[in-house]
């Protein structure tokens, strides 16, 4: 009698199921996360309580004859006062037995052996590290600067003093060549000369050195986590391969789940389950971890349950997407004066976190070291002040190149006696327009004359 000493406390007769790690057998007594719960809420509703092991194993359903088995029959038949085990709250269920308060949330996840299904490598792998924005945003971040170099290099007089008679080397079509070749940390001609052209030649190399440092060092862990990323995310994905079986407990409620769905991807699971139900349908909890470990299989169960499998084998791992999302509640008879009272103390464990203490006691995982962050590729924001950099760069550039044919045109102006703004106008004019043909053309007439 674990309740307590007191002969005048109720005694409640508790049925429940082995299943690590809510309840299993250790040195002879039951220990597990719900007889810890069973314990707290007798002493907070002051109870004796007796506990026995479910007769068949089973958490209930109804059967071929229409009774109900497992603890939930148990309940039915008045053998048990409630049942303090994983047992997922239902409308069928909650027909005939009462729940109080889910104690623990879940829902409906797939677990998988991480080495299970080779991934095919993608033949556009290098891309992977950069999301398609940031390579957007380098496209565009690399034609703006070869566009800056090539104006900021016509408006600069100390690149191009003399445009009706000097060949200007930063055409547009050399200014791509020359970021490109910066991209790729090739050193590639025309050299700079202006200040100014030097300033967005400089801003680009930072540039091109940050990027391809975050690139070289993502698509490295890229390579090294490509173990870890996982063919199947997704239900659907899990109905769309042939490589893996896949099944669930026989007769639980994450059968009838699927039987009863209405969505197309959920129904093709039922079919394919119903249709190999004595090769993919396990007794089991332990029956379905093994068989993963062992085979091509995937079991579709418990969220919470497949967590602590992946808690204690390392080369287990469940799929992202959870499903159906759920609870197990504490199953009493039909209106029985506990279920409110145990409602009230369940909430009260929540409130005080002595739920979450006794999750993580019982879910404490030996692979937590091992694991690593999902990776994912770089998105645009993680490279913001990099862009913003060149940007600040680029102005710099130009502006510098502005002021440099400010100081040529204020000193032009002194000599031929017109106006600053008139000087730097046509200086500005002449250095946009001017066309190389145009150039080649007046030399050949100049030499025509002569």
């Amino acid at each position: 009698d674990p309740g307590g000493p007191e002969e005048d406390l109720p005694t409640l007769t508790v049925t429940t199921i082995l299943e690590d790690p809510y309840a299993m057998v250790r040195s002879a007594e039951l220990e597990g996360y719900c007889i810890d719960l069973l314990k707290a809420l007798a002493a907070m509703l002051h109870f004796n309580y007796k506990v026995k092991v479910v007769g068949d194993g089973q958490y209930g359903a109804i059967s071929s004859k229409g009774n109900w088995t497992g603890m939930i029959g148990e309940i039915m038949r008045q053998e048990a006062d409630i049942a303090v085990a994983p047992l997922t709250v239902t409308s069928a269920r909650e027909e005939v037995v009462s729940f109080t308060t889910p104690f623990l949330q879940t829902g409906i996840g797939i677990l998988l052996r991480k080495d299970t299904i080779s991934q095919e490598t993608p033949l556009f792998h290098f891309l992977a590290p950069f999301s398609k924005e940031t390579w957007t945003g380098l496209l565009f971040a690399y034609v703006l600067t070869c566009l800056c170099l090539f104006l900021v290099a016509r408006l600069s007089p100390c690149e191009w003093n003399e445009p009706k008679n000097e060949e200007n080397h930063f055409t547009f079509l050399n200014s791509l060549w020359f970021g490109a070749g910066a991209l790729a940390l090739q050193g590639v001609t025309p050299r700079p000369k202006a200040l100014s052209v030097r300033v967005i030649a400089a801003i680009w190399w930072l540039f091109t050195i940050a990027l391809l440092a975050a690139y070289i060092a993502n698509f490295t862990a890229l390579l090294s986590s490509g173990s870890e990323q996982l063919p199947i995310q997704t239900f659907e994905d899990l109905v769309k391969q042939r490589e893996l079986e896949f099944g669930t407990l026989d007769g639980s409620s994450t059968f009838y789940f699927f039987k009863n769905s209405k969505n197309p991807i959920h129904q093709l699971i039922y079919e394919y389950m119903d249709k190999r139900r004595d090769y993919v349908l396990v007794k089991t909890y332990q029956e379905a971890v093994q068989r993963v470990m062992e085979s091509n299989y995937a079991f579709i169960g418990e969220s919470i349950s497949q967590d602590l499998a992946a808690a204690r084998h390392c080369n287990l791992i469940r799929a992202p997407e959870v499903i159906g999302a759920r609870g197990f509640g504490i199953a009493t008879t039909k209106a029985s004066l506990w279920t409110k009272k145990l409602s009230i103390a369940v909430l009260r464990l929540r409130e005080s976190g002595d739920l979450d203490y006794l999750r993580n006691k019982w879910w404490e995982s030996s692979c937590l070291q091992k694991s690593r962050d999902r990776w994912s590729p770089l998105q645009p924001q993680a490279l913001g002040g990099l862009f913003l950099t060149l940007a600040m760069g680029l102005a710099l550039g130009v502006i510098a190149a502005v002021v440099e044919l400010s100081n040529k045109s204020r000193h032009t102006a002194g000599h031929v006696k017109k106006s600053c703004c008139s000087i730097f106008t046509e200086e500005v004019c002449t250095r946009l327009r001017i066309k190389e043909n145009t150039r080649q053309s007046q030399e050949t007439s100049g030499k025509a004359t002569a």
